[in-house]
């Protein structure tokens, strides 16, 4: 076997970095390497075209094992199962609890109960938990956060009047004081004193956690990775720090916090963000040195308590790049997701009905949201193996740089006086709105694309009654505030909005492809205009070719057109867009697709729209409506 393996190796000799480097030199043609292959991120720092050992031989942990401090690879040894988690908004409690029932049969294995306060009393828990053995199942529970020490104690007393193991109860009870500053703009109680009455109510449950991070809001708002890792470490690095300064052992704080983070479609940086808030977390929790009271295998060289140092992760998919038109696309999104964090190791996890941006979804979405987590554990088994990321090149140095980039935030936080005085200053809500802003930047010039929205759009497709629901107004204060809010303006909005108003206005444009000269370049340049105002859901009207521009124009009047878009070469155009542009004589919009070394002198002649992959689509889009809606 040992002749074969070396036979093997003799047949496929080593190749150094210098020859890969020669090799692709070549493949360049003299192309700027830096500006064809390296990608520069919008969390701040480079990624290479390939990477080999060379790249991650000298990085610390890389031999460490999956249940090790400080958990690079997991908080698990010798699995990688999660809990498939579905929320329920409870309006009516015995509804809420035969829904609960019927949701366990189906796979579920965590509950997250949304209480209204008004339904806080001694009955409600025996009502709501009827028949679910809490032994068995994750529960989580939250109310308004005034009420929350009442709803621990509630819990507490109905666990104990069962005689439940306390022992083998696992939940939460989701307090988060910053999360409400964040996105109502209020500030109610005090932080530190809500906190320990809370640890104090839910003492007798030592497994249930109680100080939530929910970063999935800033996700939900358009955070790129490296904000929302940062800005999560030190959203829980306040509760350590306040609440051991006030007295609570740093030990007892670190097990009663959970993160729940949002998760994203950039499928390898998403794996690689979980991997370094582990990292970044046990660390974070080390420095407090906390203490282990137990005699326990999980100890570090000076008996501090590592398992205190284990980050609870609770992943949720994103709502940002979800979108109302092509909403199907939205379960390829969530799916890419869910793979992420699953692959990743998170605790648990709740994946998003597809039509969550439009309406309160009903049980087909929901089924469907909860198969997506099954299929990854029954059918692709993601659930078996642990970290199966580790020693990947390319996702270990992701976890590295967007360690580094997060630790730069969290630094940054820390020392300007930690993540409450930020969010009450506002300095991080105008940082995540930045990221929002800059986003919709991208995705109107369609330097991020959104499948079915702003790029590949259905060109049939119209709303109906589908209507996007507004996450931000619902989020915002009642009345005045004087703490800055979230943005949650999703990423396709404002496409929606547009294709929206092309729909209501009871007249939809018709765009016709003039296409002649060079095959190749009309058909690629039609191809290209017809996805382009179809995001706008005009009607667009391909073609084969005319001979002249003049029959081409004759055939779009034939057919109605109210957009003319001449398709052909850019050295073509010279010859072809002025007498278009004069056969067509404003009877309808003209447009050329292209930005030939011409255009100044057609805009001199009157020509005035063009479309290209410089453009920013949106606004193009916006400025044909204005003039083809009157």
């Amino acid at each position: 076997m040992a002749e074969k393996r070396e036979h093997l190796f003799s047949n496929f000799p080593p190749v150094s970095t210098e020859q890969w480097m020669e090799k692709v030199a070549t493949d360049l043609k003299g192309a700027d390497f830096e500006r064809k292959l390296v990608w520069r991120t919008n969390e701040g720092f480079k990624v290479q075209p390939f990477y080999r050992w060379e790249d991650i031989k000298d990085l610390q942990l890389i031999n460490s094992l999956p249940g090790e401090f400080p958990y690079l690879r997991g908080t698990k040894k010798n699995t990688n199962a999660w809990l498939v988690r579905q929320d329920l908004e409870v309006k009516d409690i015995k509804e809420a609890n035969k829904k609960a029932l019927f949701l366990l049969e189906r796979g579920v294995e965590s509950l997250s109960f949304k209480i209204n306060e008004k339904d806080l009393n001694d009955q409600l828990m025996d009502a709501l938990l009827k028949g679910i053995d809490a032994e068995t199942v994750e529960l989580n529970f939250s109310t308004c956060q005034g009420h929350i020490v009442e709803l621990a104690k509630l819990v507490v007393a109905y666990f104990q009047k069962k005689n439940y193991d306390v022992k083998k109860l696992f939940g939460s009870i989701d307090f988060d004081f910053m999360n409400k500053m964040l996105t109502r703009g209020k500030e109610k109680g005090n932080f530190v004193e809500t906190s320990k009455a809370l640890l104090e109510a839910i003492k007798p449950l030592p497994f249930y956690r109680t100080l939530n991070v929910t970063s999935s809001s800033l996700n939900n708002a358009g955070a790129f990775i490296t904000q929302e890792l940062g800005y999560a470490l030190a959203w829980g690095n306040e509760y350590l720090d306040k609440l051991t300064e006030a007295g609570c052992p740093a030990e007892l704080v670190a097990k009663k916090i959970k993160f729940n983070f949002g998760v994203g479609s950039n499928y390898f940086m998403e794996i690689a963000k979980f991997r370094a808030a582990r990292l970044l977390w046990a660390n974070i929790v080390a420095a407090y040195n906390p203490t282990c009271d137990r005699d326990c295998d999980n100890q570090g060289e000076n008996k501090e308590c590592r398992c205190a140092a284990k980050m609870r992760i609770h992943a949720q998919t994103s709502l940002f790049n979800m979108t109302v038109y092509d909403s199907h696309v939205n379960l390829l999104r969530s799916q890419t997701e869910a793979m992420s964090a699953a692959l990743a190791g998170v605790d648990s996890m709740t994946v998003l009905p597809f039509d969550i941006p439009y309406k309160d979804s009903e049980e087909f979405s929901e089924r469907i949201a909860r198969n997506q987590q099954l299929l990854l554990k029954e059918e692709s088994h993601f659930d078996k193996v642990a970290d199966p990321a580790g020693g990947s090149y390319y996702i270990e140095k992701l976890t590295e740089s967007i360690a580094q980039e997060a630790w730069r935030i969290f630094l940054d936080v820390v020392e300007k006086g930690g993540f409450y005085k930020a969010v009450k200053e506002g300095r991080v809500q105008d940082e995540v709105n930045a990221s929002n802003e800059k986003r919709h930047l991208l995705v109107a010039q369609r330097r991020e694309n959104i499948l079915g929205t702003n790029i590949f759009p259905n060109f049939s497709e119209k709303a109906g009654d589908k209507r996007p629901k507004d996450f931000t107004s619902c989020c915002k204060a009642d009345g005045k505030s004087d703490i800055k809010t979230l943005n949650f303006d999703r990423a396709a909005l404002e496409f929606e909005k547009l294709r929206l108003e092309t729909e209501l206005s009871g007249k939809r444009p018709k765009a016709f492809m003039l296409t002649i000269g060079s095959l190749v370049m009309r058909q690629a340049r039609a191809q290209y205009s017809c996805n382009f105002l179809a995001c706008a859901g005009y009607e667009v009207v391909d073609n084969l070719g005319f001979k002249t521009v003049e029959e081409g124009v004759e055939a779009a009047m034939a057919a109605g057109a109210d957009v003319v878009v001449l398709c052909s070469s850019d050295d073509e155009y010279a010859e072809y867009a002025e007498p278009a542009f004069k056969a067509l004589n404003n009877r309808a919009m003209f447009v050329v697709a292209g930005a030939p070394a011409c255009m100044d002198d057609l805009k001199a002649k009157g020509i005035e729209n063009f479309i290209h992959v410089k453009v920013n689509v949106l606004e193009t889009l916006k400025e044909f409506n204005a003039k083809l809606l009157k």
